[in-house]
């Protein structure tokens, strides 16, 4: 005879959330940036050489994040008991961990040339406005190859794409996932429906990785060289910038 397993002691079914959840997170953004942005204005105003425009956005924006995802943590544990770094498949390592190091210095090949078939125009986006002297240039770069990478991936293959493919299944939840994604970037690229659609290319390559490695972190890896590889390039083409 078996004796059944505790309530609390079960593994739930995968994903264990569901859209209200989804739309309580959504509607948690606006917020957590709010709030991010009136502690960091704040204490910025302290300050008697106020710092440079980077250093603000950044730390606007990954407070904004760490709020963010304080909500989540908060949502994951008391609503279901579940642990957040888990809960989000991060696992280490995953199959086939070194072939993933190639993958987002090759896509960013693969977007480059896809970008030249489509006449994509050249945009001064808001972020390049940004890199405007060493330090700025240097701290853009960091956060864009791993915080950054990491609180996106977090977001989009660890949180949404388990619900999006449970709803539309693989193919159909990895596009939908990537839809936000590309959207949210869109700005950055005065809508450039070029850029948007390469970057929801991209997107669905990252979704993928999280599919088949069954691993948030191994997304995250790829995005991150994603971006370390177009942080290099800049960096070779603006390199008196830095010296």
């Amino acid at each position: 005879m078996t004796v059944p397993q505790p309530l609390e002691s079960r593994e739930p079914s995968f994903p264990f959330w569901n859209w209200i959840d989804a739309a309580m997170f959504a509607g948690l953004a606006l917020p957590c940036l709010l709030l991010a942005m009136a502690i960091t204005q704040g204490v910025f105003h302290l300050f008697t050489e106020p710092p440079s425009l980077a250093i603000k956005a950044l730390a606007m924006q990954f407070l904004g994040y760490a709020f963010w995802f304080g909500s989540l943590w908060l949502m994951l544990k008391f609503r279901y008991g579940q642990p957040f770094w888990r809960s989000m498949a991060w696992r280490i390592p995953w199959p086939r961990t070194a072939l993933t190091l190639s993958i987002g210095p090759l896509l960013v090949v693969v977007v480059v040339v896809l970008g030249e078939v489509l006449h994509t125009p050249v945009i001064d986006n808001s972020i390049q406005r940004l890199l405007r002297d060493r330090l700025s240039i240097l701290l853009v770069g960091f956060f864009a190859t791993t915080l950054g990478p990491l609180a996106e991936e977090l977001i989009f293959r660890g949180f949404l794409q388990p619900l999006t493919i449970r709803t539309c299944g693989v193919a159909g939840g990895i596009a939908l996932a990537s839809v936000p994604f590309a959207l949210l970037h869109g700005p950055q690229y005065a809508w450039s429906w070029q850029h948007v659609l390469l970057l929801f290319l991209a997107s669905a390559v990252f979704g993928v990785v999280r599919w088949k490695s069954g691993s948030t972190a191994a997304a995250t890896l790829v995005h991150a060289t994603y971006n370390l590889t177009f942080y290099t390039g800049f960096l070779l083409q603006r390199k008196e910038l830095l010296f």
